[in-house]
Order: structure tokens, then C-alpha cells, then sequence
């Protein structure tokens, strides 16, 4: 969000630190005060989608950040978000379209790059999606949310021993992480069982 170049940068600023918070109502009451006086605010729509999106209530978000993209289709803000809710959806290649446009626009974002090697995974590419997946993670070395997607990944190829090392290095940076916590375990389960069917054949 390019908050120095709006008129609305105080509300903008407040909505983000109420988003924050995980205050979303209230974040997106004052993305609609903005919109009150100047209808076309792009980063209003986009405030608003993404506290949408943290509400799961996708379809308001998608209404949303759709307007935000008619308005201007060179945010990059816009089309992640929009890329993100349809991967949210299971809308993959439509994920894939927004998340690579937003990639265009802002190129080696760790967050879009996580993002769109996820789409790319569950669209059917699962070695392009892990090739993105573990150039995010190249550039942001330290981000979980990215050690877990790519961890899924690979154990959905099960590849275990590079599942088991990557939630090993998330917990260690987080380890009250519960998502990496269940899918440790996971993997460490199917480990055994896929050792042991190997063994017995």
C-alpha cells in the first residue's frame, strides 16, 4: 500500500495499525469512510479487502480488490491479495494468473513468491511450485509461513527428510508454532509407515 501518495494517509495509517491489532471490523469501517469521499481510493479497497480475507469472508474481499484492479491493474497490492483469496478458494489457475501479474509488478517479493509457488503446487506444477516456493524462502531465510508451505509441499512428494529439516528450522525460530508442531508430527508419521512398508516388501 503506497500510503505516502494518498490524501487519506492519517485513516490509511489507522486501518492498517487496527488490522494489525486484529481489529478487521473496525479496520474496514474506516476503509469505508474513506470511500465515502473519494470512491475510487484504491488503497481503501485494498484495506478492505485484506481485512476481508483475514475474516474468510471471501466474497466481500474478491468485490473488493476486483474494483481496486479495475481502478489500477498495476497494483501489485491488489493482485496478490486478489491471487490470494482465489487460491483460498481452490481457484488455482486463476490464483496462478493474479499472483504471476503481481510478481510482474513487484518481482522477488518473498510474500507473492510463497503465495504463487502454492497456487502453482495445487494447480498441478508441483516441481515449478516448489522451485518458487524455495526461491521465497532464499530470500526471506527466516519466514515460517514459508518453511510450512514448502514442508506440505514436500511431504506431499514425500520427500521426508527435506519435510522434517524445514519444520525443524521453523520451530527452532518459532517454537510455539503450531501449525509446523502438527505437521512435524505428520511427517514423522508417514516416515515410519512409508520405512516400514518399503522394509516389508
Amino acid at each position: 500500500m503506497d500510503e505516502t501518495s494518498s490524501p487519506y494517509q492519517v485513516l490509511l495509517l489507522e486501518a492498517e495499525r487496527k488490522k494489525l491489532d486484529g481489529q478487521h471490523e473496525e479496520a474496514i469501517k474506516i476503509g469505508e469512510k474513506i470511500l465515502h469521499y473519494d470512491l475510487n481510493c484504491v488503497d481503501a479497497l485494498e484495506e478492505i479487502g485484506d481485512n476481508y480475507l483475514s475474516l474468510r469472508e471471501f466474497g466481500k474481499a474478491r468485490k473488493a480488490l476486483e474494483r481496486a484492479i479495475n481502478l489500477n491493474p498495476n497494483s501489485a497490492n491488489a493482485n496478490y491479495l486478489l491471487g490470494f483469496t482465489h487460491s483460498a478458494l481452490g481457484n488455482w489457475k486463476t490464483s496462478v494468473d493474479f499472483l504471476e501479474r503481481a510478481d510482474e509488478i513487484q518481482p522477488n517479493h518473498p510474500e507473492i513468491l510463497r503465495c504463487l509457488g502454492w497456487s502453482f503446487f495445487h494447480y498441478g506444477q508441483r516441481k515449478r511450485g516448489v522451485i518458487i516456493l524455495e526461491r521465497a524462502l532464499i530470500i526471506a531465510t527466516d519466514d515460517c509461513l514459508i518453511m510450512c508451505d514448502l514442508a506440505v509441499c514436500y511431504l506431499n512428494e514425500r520427500n521426508f527428510n527435506r519435510t522434517i529439516n524445514l519444520l525443524k528450522n521453523a520451530l527452532a525460530i518459532d517454537p510455539e508454532n503450531q501449525k509446523a508442531k502438527e505437521c512435524l508430527e505428520t511427517a514423522m508419521f508417514f516416515q515410519r509407515e512409508y520405512s516400514q512398508l518399503k522394509n516389508s516388501k
